[in-house]
C-alpha cells in the first residue's frame, strides 16, 4: 500500500496485490498532511443519510432524506416501499452531501457505509452505492454496524467521552444496555425481549390518532405535555425481574385496552377531537410516557451494578438512538446519572436519529485503529452479492447466573462485531 499525499483533500491511496490483509494494515490517517474527508451512508430503514466527516471531526456537509409521508401513509415502515425510495434518493442525497461539503468524490479519504442490523431490502441500497465510490476511486470501505454508529456520534461532539462508559440505546427498533470498552468492543447487558420504547411510542401514538409523519415519539410527547401522568395507574414492566432486558408488548397492551375503554377513535385525527376527548389523550400519552421511562430508569440502574462490577471506574454513561431526543427522558435519566454520580452525554437531537454523520465517525474512529477493507475489485460486477447483516448482534452477552453475578456467553447465529472486531485487532496487534 503507497500514500501519496499533496494536501488533506488530494491524495492517492493505491492497493498493492497480495499486500497486507485488512487487519494488519496500519492506519493511514497518521501519515496525511492534514484531517481527511471519509464519506458516510445510513440506509439501515426509513432515511436515507449521507455526510462528509474529517479525521479531526468537522462535519463539513450532510444530507437526509426522509420517508415520513411513507410512514403515516402505511402507518409504518414497509420494506419494498422503504427500498424504493431509498433507490430513487441515494444518488441526489450522496451529491448533496458532497455538494455542502465541498469536495468531490475523488477528494475523500475513506467510505463508511451501514452493513446491519436493519432491513436487508434497505441496506443493500446503501452498500451498492458505497462500495461503487470505493471501487470506482480505490478508496478503503468501512462496513458499519447501525447501533455502534449510535453509540459513538456522542464522542463526535464530546471529547470527554472515554472509554469505558455504559451505553444506553433507544430506538424504534432496539433496546440496548452496554458497556462499551473501546471501538468494536462492546458487553451486552441488556436487550429488548419484544418491542422496544421507540415501538411503543409509535404504536401507542397511532391509537391516539396522532400526526405520525414526524415519528410517533415526538408527536406523543407534545400531547403528553397536555396530560396528568397520574391518570391512568400502568403498570412499569419487569419490576420483579433483576436483569437488565426490557418489555414493552405488556404495556403496550394496557394502554391499547384503556384507549378502548374510553371510546378513543384512532381514526379520528387529534386536531379534530373534541374538547374532553383530547384530554383524554394526553392523559393517555402522560401516563404512558411516565411508565415508558421508568422502565428504563429501572434498568439502567441494574445495569449499572453489573457495569461496576466488571468495570469499578465506571464514571460516563451515553444515551443515543431516536428516542433519547425526548426531553422527558433526558430530564429523568439526568437524575439517574446525578443519584449514582455519572457523566451524562447525549448526541445532539439532530444526530439521535439516523443520519450520515454517525456513519462517517464511526468510520473514522475506525480507520485510526487500521481496521479497514480494501476497495472492491475494479471489475466486480453489478449483482455481485454484498455482505449485509440485517440480524447482527454488537457485542458479547452477559446474563444473571444463579448467584445474581453477572456471567457473559458466547453470541448465537451470525458472530457478534465485538468476536469480529476481537479478531482483527489481534492480528494488527501481532504484526
Amino acid at each position: 500500500m503507497a500514500l501519496a499525499l499533496a494536501n488533506p483533500c488530494q491524495w492517492r491511496l493505491t492497493f498493492v496485490p497480495n499486500a497486507q490483509s485488512p487487519a494488519r494494515r496500519p492506519s493511514f490517517l497518521a501519515a496525511a498532511a492534514g484531517p481527511l474527508p471519509v464519506l458516510g451512508i445510513e440506509t439501515s430503514c426509513d432515511d436515507t443519510g449521507a455526510a462528509v466527516v474529517t479525521s479531526d471531526g468537522k462535519i463539513l456537509g450532510e444530507a437526509l432524506r426522509s420517508q415520513a409521508e411513507l410512514l403515516r401513509q402505511y402507518g409504518g415502515v414497509m420494506p419494498l416501499a422503504a427500498r424504493l425510495n431509498h433507490e430513487q434518493a441515494i444518488d441526489e442525497v450522496v451529491a448533496q452531501a458532497l455538494e455542502n461539503a465541498k469536495v468531490k468524490e475523488s477528494d475523500l479519504a475513506a467510505v463508511a457505509v451501514t452493513i446491519g442490523p436493519g432491513l436487508s431490502l434497505c441496506l443493500d441500497v446503501g452498500v451498492r452505492k458505497a462500495r461503487s465510490i470505493s471501487r470506482c476511486w480505490r478508496l478503503p470501505f468501512v462496513g458499519v454496524h447501525h447501533m455502534e454508529a449510535h453509540a459513538l456520534v456522542a464522542r463526535l461532539t464530546n471529547a470527554d467521552i472515554q472509554f469505558p462508559f455504559l451505553v444506553l440505546l433507544v430506538s424504534g427498533g432496539h433496546n440496548l444496555l452496554l458497556i462499551a470498552k473501546d471501538v468494536g468492543d462492546y458487553v451486552e447487558l441488556g436487550t429488548t425481549l419484544d418491542d422496544a420504547v421507540g415501538e411503543a411510542y409509535d404504536k401507542t401514538a397511532r391509537l391516539l390518532g396522532l400526526d405520525i409523519c414526524k415519528g410517533g415519539g415526538p408527536a406523543l410527547e407534545e400531547l403528553a405535555l397536555e396530560g396528568d401522568a397520574d391518570a391512568f395507574k400502568f403498570t412499569v414492566p419487569m419490576r420483579s425481574h433483576k436483569d437488565c432486558n426490557f418489555s414493552y408488548a405488556g404495556l403496550k397492551t394496557q394502554v391499547k385496552l384503556t384507549i378502548e375503554s374510553l371510546n378513543i377513535n384512532g381514526a379520528v385525527p387529534l386536531a379534530s377531537a373534541s374538547s374532553s376527548d383530547r384530554q383524554s389523550r394526553a392523559n393517555v400519552a402522560a401516563s404512558f410516557q411516565v411508565v415508558a421511562v421508568r422502565h428504563l430508569e429501572d434498568r439502567c440502574r441494574r445495569a449499572l451494578e453489573w457495569a461496576r462490577e466488571m468495570e469499578p471506574c465506571m464514571k460516563r454513561m451515553v444515551v443515543a438512538g431516536g428516542v433519547a431526543s425526548n426531553k422527558y427522558l433526558r430530564s429523568r435519566l439526568g437524575a439517574v446519572a446525578k443519584e449514582h454520580q455519572l457523566d451524562l452525554f447525549f448526541p445532539p437531537p439532530r444526530l439521535c436519529t439516523d443520519n450520515g454523520v454517525m456513519v462517517a465517525w464511526t468510520g473514522v474512529e475506525y480507520i485510526r485503529l487500521g481496521l479497514y477493507d480494501p476497495p472492491p475489485p475494479v471489475d466486480e460486477p453489478e449483482d455481485y452479492w454484498v455482505d449485509l447483516r440485517p440480524r447482527w448482534k454488537l457485542g458479547e452477552i452477559c446474563r444473571e447466573t444463579s448467584s445474581g453475578r453477572p456471567v457473559k456467553k458466547n453470541t448465537e447465529d451470525f458472530p457478534s462485531l465485538t468476536s469480529q472486531i476481537s479478531q482483527k485487532k489481534s492480528a494488527l496487534n501481532a504484526s
